[in-house]
């Protein structure tokens, strides 16, 4: 008889424990809205806009516009054929 009421005790503990298991957590959104007017229909234009740095201050690499800023650096002295520049020039070193 206490054998069953044992088993029966874990059942119940097991079950009331694996429903608290699957709740997923709240995710907090960092996105902010800029509410614009439009001069021609005076219209309130909402737009997001998401963080292009992420928390350490790196650009985001996954927006485009962080890769089209890093793909778009100059050179400053002689390049190699891919467009990456020489580092046997004292022009390319870094200081």
């Amino acid at each position: 008889m206490m054998k069953k009421i044992i088993i029966a005790l874990v059942f119940f503990f097991a079950g009331f424990g694996l429903t608290y298991a699957q709740k997923t957590p709240v995710k907090k959104t960092t996105d902010k809205t800029i509410t614009k007017t439009t001069p021609s229909t005076n219209k309130t234009v909402e737009k997001t806009k998401t963080s292009t740095m992420k928390k350490d201050g790196t650009p985001d690499m996954r927006m485009k516009e962080n890769k089209d800023k890093a793909k778009a650096k100059t050179v400053t002295g002689p390049a190699k054929k891919d467009g990456t520049p020489d580092m046997r020039y004292k022009a390319n070193k870094k200081k």
